[in-house]
């Protein structure tokens, strides 16, 4: 399991009309390896509405059609949850995502590395 993977997840939850969704996996590498039960996710929707904190992605990625990350809906999910690997972010991707993140949760661009 990694940082920018997307996972199929079924009965996403009680809020989510959908009876599936796929998300895309955002926090930090160091946490995801740990103990922890549950990681942070961002929903991904086939709706894109042009604003800063979406990302497109789309059959690069392992999709069906072209969508969207909404990083104004992140969610903590059980990595239980996490089990049908759709695919993998490539590098520009995540990048485009970091921005999207700091944007979403307003936060400065230049992050001391001791905050990290």
């Amino acid at each position: 399991m990694k940082r920018g993977e997307l996972y199929l997840v079924r009965k996403p939850g009680s809020q989510d009309p959908r009876r599936q969704r796929v998300f895309v996996i955002v926090s930090r590498q160091a946490l995801i390896g740990t103990k922890f039960s549950s990681v942070i996710c961002a929903p991904v929707y086939s709706r894109h509405d042009g604003i800063s904190t979406q990302v497109r992605i789309g059959v690069e990625e392992g999709l069906k059609s072209e969508s969207s990350i909404h990083c104004d809906e992140l969610v903590s999910l059980p990595k239980a949850m996490l089990t049908h690997y759709v695919g993998r972010l490539g590098e520009d991707v995540l990048k485009e995502l970091d921005r999207a993140l700091l944007i979403a949760l307003d936060l400065e661009e230049t992050i001391p590395l001791w905050a990290a």
